[in-house]
């Protein structure tokens, strides 16, 4: 089974610092039909406006990946973490048994532009953890490169959940394939551009779901940046 969802169909919220298209159910934004795919809980879009953000607030039993495409986003928490996360850095904020932290876009005169995303963990009450970690764009470039497993795998940072991210950047004739295991569900989120997802044309902010497939083909990529979700059923 594929579906496809258009970017059009998601949820958006307006609050004039901050814009957010919600893939899932957030916040102000309900659909019961769109709650989450697998353990993937939350995917936003979100634009930063200049000199604003979000003040502390607390989170806890999530899994949190911050991926930055423009701008930066400055991260300040109670695990004593102050890091900026540029494009081609990836965060994971392990929020366990609780956490506060705040998130800001400090420059004069551009938006941050990233994408929040939330995995339920593996285990509840675990200990609060951050990691960052950056990948280059030769990494990416006409393949997929994990940036986010359970193990840490080929250097990605370490989530406490049952599944893996992927990230890819395909123009042209680059081609690449995945394989699926049928019993779990994977999801496709195209930030930017247009690419086939196993035959179907996805533009940017487009999404793939895909369940009992055993088989990912990402091919004829124009200036595509793609994330691929292997998630637990």
């Amino acid at each position: 089974m594929l579906q496809i969802r258009r970017s059009q169909d998601r949820g958006y919220a307006d609050h004039g610092w901050l814009k957010s298209f919600h893939s899932f159910s957030f916040a102000g934004y309900y659909d019961p039909a769109w709650m989450g795919w697998g353990n993937l809980r939350v995917i936003n879009e979100d634009r930063i406006a200049p000199g604003t953000g979000f003040g502390t607030h607390g989170h806890r039993d999530m899994e949190i990946i911050s991926y930055v495409l423009k701008g930066n986003l400055a991260h300040k928490d109670s695990m004593g973490n102050v890091k900026g996360i540029p494009p081609g850095e990836v965060q994971r904020m392990s929020a366990g048994r609780g956490v506060m932290h705040s998130e800001f876009n400090h420059a004069p005169a551009s938006e941050t532009h990233f994408l929040q995303i939330w995995i339920e963990p593996s285990e509840q009450g675990i200990e609060p953890g951050y990691e960052q970690k950056g990948f280059d764009v030769a990494e990416k470039d006409g393949r997929l490169r994990l940036v986010a497993s359970p193990d840490g795998a080929r250097g990605s940072v370490t989530i406490h959940a049952d599944a893996s991210l992927y990230a890819g950047l395909f123009q042209g004739g680059q081609h690449t394939e995945l394989a699926l295991d049928p019993v779990r569900k994977a999801y496709v989120h195209l930030i930017r551009g247009a690419l086939d997802v196993n035959g179907q044309r996805l533009h940017g902010g487009d999404a793939a779901l895909l369940a009992g497939e055993s088989r990912l083909e990402l091919a004829h990529g124009e200036d595509a940046e793609v994330l691929v979700f292997d998630l637990a059923a």
